[in-house]
């Protein structure tokens, strides 16, 4: 999905129901903005910028977006990445441990493009118990991870053509 190319974006009726549904096992008050922006990262399959989401949102207020961004990290449904660029990208992450427990919810890798930027999350090749299990082995018991985060460095399909 190319959300950028989109500038009247509009989520898909699935997506805001699960963006509701997950906004309400959070105990997130519901807003028309944090629903449409859960639900935007919903269908996305790469993190995008806070400016790829205004450039999608057209109607939808920049400090609005910074808000309902900041509102779905702190409550865990999204997970913001750190670029080289000194951008952040933003991300779904209710799937990545909300359900109320202590487990940061940035337990995966990224793939990041070095030709265009867009960042991709690694979630099937990097399940979070394997990589402490890697931790454990390499370091020896005691170790506890906060976050594991790591990024793999190259060409997206698009720009190795």
């Amino acid at each position: 999905m190319n959300i950028k190319a989109k500038p009247s974006y509009s989520p898909a009726e699935a997506s805001i129901a699960r963006a509701e549904v997950q906004l309400r096992d959070a105990a997130v008050r519901l807003t028309s903005a944090r629903v449409k922006v859960l639900a935007a990262l919903l269908d996305a399959e790469r993190a995008f910028s806070h400016q790829d989401m205004q450039d999608a949102f057209t109607d939808m207020d920049r400090v609005t977006l910074y808000r309902a961004l900041d509102c779905l990290t702190d409550a865990g449904l999204a997970h913001k990445i750190a670029g080289d660029d000194r951008v952040f990208r933003y991300s779904a992450g209710a799937e990545h441990g909300a359900q109320g427990d202590a487990a940061p919810h940035h337990q995966h890798g990224h793939f990041k493009c070095t030709r265009c930027a867009r960042v991709f999350c690694l979630d099937s090749i990097a399940e979070a118990g394997l990589l402490r299990n890697a931790l454990e082995e390499s370091l020896g018991k005691g170790f506890q991870s906060h976050d594991i985060e790591f990024t793999i460095k190259g060409w997206c399909a698009d720009c190795a053509q």
